[in-house]
């Protein structure tokens, strides 16, 4: 049974040139004509880090010369004008959510960040001080100048992706750092006072033991961040860890029956410390306050992404720009990205049909720990989620994954479904898109 964490759906690894498609390369403004556009979401993407973790397989490179950053955040100014351009005035286009992601905003010095900002807000129209705005930051980079910046311009959660607190196992997952830098950086942020802090840790690190990873959970819950996202490790072709092999290099059950350990260890721990879990990784603090969207948020369509690592959906297309992990073709990628002049095209993407729409739908929705009503998925689709996947919520059923206490009709996933999240949502993918990713070359 394949395993992979789900945060969107069709995985990008199934969008193709669209170039190749009979229709060509369609028009932003001709994607975008018919969409509502009171409610979007918009997305930054900045591909730059200092270090490359192991497990990563995000769109990342290391470093950012000869003023590459400079080049990069005028071509984001370029493509910003020409999807603004596109949304067109014909009717309200307003923004609700934003967010800063990566690589690692971050990296990006205080001056760059207020760039960043002044292209969402002055481009595209989005008030950053008006609506919830996630940004992602690292132990390294978050410093005081640069936190500053991202509090005065109105951000209201930041992630910081630590991974453990142990520093042995830090360096076990090709990340390195040691704690006192990284209770350092928390303490930053804490001071620059913005709302919500999440901590993300990883679990099945080599040689992470329960005792170990609970001192990671310990160290992050002294914090007491409003939001705490646990992640199991996958080990990726073409990442640092891949390339070293060994033991979590391929299937191994015992290593699977580990995660799986560390995963309940993990959720016992932080629900009786007073969190809730919205999602298999999710974890919010009961009493937290609520500055948008769960982890959820790609359900629905409307998302403007900017950046040649950002995806896009309308109710049709999802597209992006061209998607690769090994160091030298992100490196292309990037220089083709800030060479382009003409943003005024989808580039790479899949079309989106209903019945796709309907798996997207069920799948973005049952897993997260709250569910899926059925009277709402009827009043969307027209039909029941039993009636358009009974094989796939029969075998959920079968292995005890859905809940059979919730009423009111409702669809949720049973504590032990949420574990094997990773498990059930590649079950929902349709064969379609199996067979793209299947055929998908990495590189």
């Amino acid at each position: 049974m394949t395993a992979c964490y789900v945060y969107a759906y069709p995985h990008k690894t199934a969008y193709r040139p669209l170039g190749e498609h009979p229709s060509g390369r369609p028009l932003l403004s001709d994607l975008w004509a018919a969409e509502p556009k009171d409610a979007l979401s918009l997305y930054l993407h900045i591909p730059f880090c200092e270090v490359r973790c192991g497990f990563c397989n995000l769109f990342t490179r290391i470093g950012a010369p000869d003023e590459l950053t400079t080049r990069y955040l005028d071509a984001l100014d370029r493509q910003a004008t020409a999807v603004r351009d596109a949304l067109g005035d014909d009717g309200p286009v307003r923004f609700a959510a934003a967010a800063f992601g990566g690589g690692t905003p971050t990296f990006l010095t205080a001056g760059e960040l207020e760039r960043l900002c002044d292209i969402a807000e002055k481009r595209m129209g989005a008030g950053l001080g008006a609506v919830p705005l996630s940004v992602e930051t690292s132990p390294s980079t978050a410093t005081a100048d640069r936190l500053n910046v991202l509090a005065d311009r109105g951000t209201t959660r930041i992630s910081i992706g630590v991974q453990s607190f142990v520093d042995a196992e830090a360096r076990a997952a090709v990340r390195p750092q040691h704690r006192s830098e990284v209770e350092a950086a928390l303490g930053r942020i804490r001071d620059a006072r913005i709302p919500v802090l999440n901590i993300d840790l990883i679990y099945g690190i080599e040689g992470q033991t329960g005792k170990s990873w609970r001192t990671s959970l310990d160290a992050a819950l002294a914090w007491r961040p409003e939001e705490l996202y646990l992640y199991p490790l996958y080990v990726r072709p073409l990442t640092g860890l891949g390339r070293l092999g060994g033991a979590a290099g391929g299937p191994d059950t015992a290593w699977d029956e580990q995660r799986l350990r560390l995963y309940r260890t993990g959720r016992d721990h932080l629900l009786a410390h007073g969190y809730e879990q919205v999602s298999m990784r999710m974890f919010r603090r009961a009493d937290a306050p609520r500055t948008g969207p769960d982890d959820h948020a790609c359900q629905t369509d409307g998302m403007i992404g900017l950046g040649c690592g950002a995806r896009s959906y309308t109710s049709s297309l999802h597209y992006s720009f061209d998607y690769a992990v090994e160091m030298r073709e992100v490196r292309g990628i990037i220089d083709g990205f800030t060479s382009t002049e003409d943003f005024s095209r989808a580039e790479v993407g899949r079309y989106v049909d209903e019945g796709e729409a309907r798996r997207r739908h069920l799948l973005q929705s049952l897993l997260q720990a709250d569910g899926l009503r059925p009277s709402e998925y009827r009043g969307r689709f027209g039909t029941q989620p039993h009636e358009d996947f009974p094989e796939e919520l029969e075998r959920f059923s079968a292995r005890g994954w859905l809940d059979g206490s919730a009423g009111g009709g409702l669809l949720r996933l049973s504590p032990e479904g949420l574990a094997y999240s990773d498990a059930l949502g590649p079950e929902l993918f349709s064969p379609a898109v199996r067979a793209a990713m299947a055929a998908y070359e990495a590189k």
